[in-house]
């Protein structure tokens, strides 16, 4: 994956939350890619996270976001927002 992502504010103000493996970034490809769209990422769910970026094999991290009532959504979708 290209690392010239087009940079934007799209995410502003949302945090994200990744976990699990995703199909075709990885974690750290992943936070990059939020990051450069003007969202932030944190390691663990809390009341504050905005989206669990959900891939295979998540754990304990999508249990607590769905307790939490946090918005759960795939790697497809998370481009699919950046796009607008």
């Amino acid at each position: 994956m290209s690392t010239n992502v087009a940079a934007s504010d799209v995410f502003a103000g949302k945090t994200f939350v990744i976990t699990g493996t995703l199909p075709s970034m990885t974690r750290d490809e992943a936070a990059k890619f939020i990051e450069s769209n003007g969202g932030k990422v944190a390691s663990s769910v809390s009341k504050k996270t905005s989206f669990l970026v959900e891939g295979e094999a998540a754990g304990s991290k999508a249990v607590k976001a769905r307790e939490l009532g946090i918005t759960i959504i795939s790697e497809d979708e998370l481009r699919a927002m950046a796009e607008g």
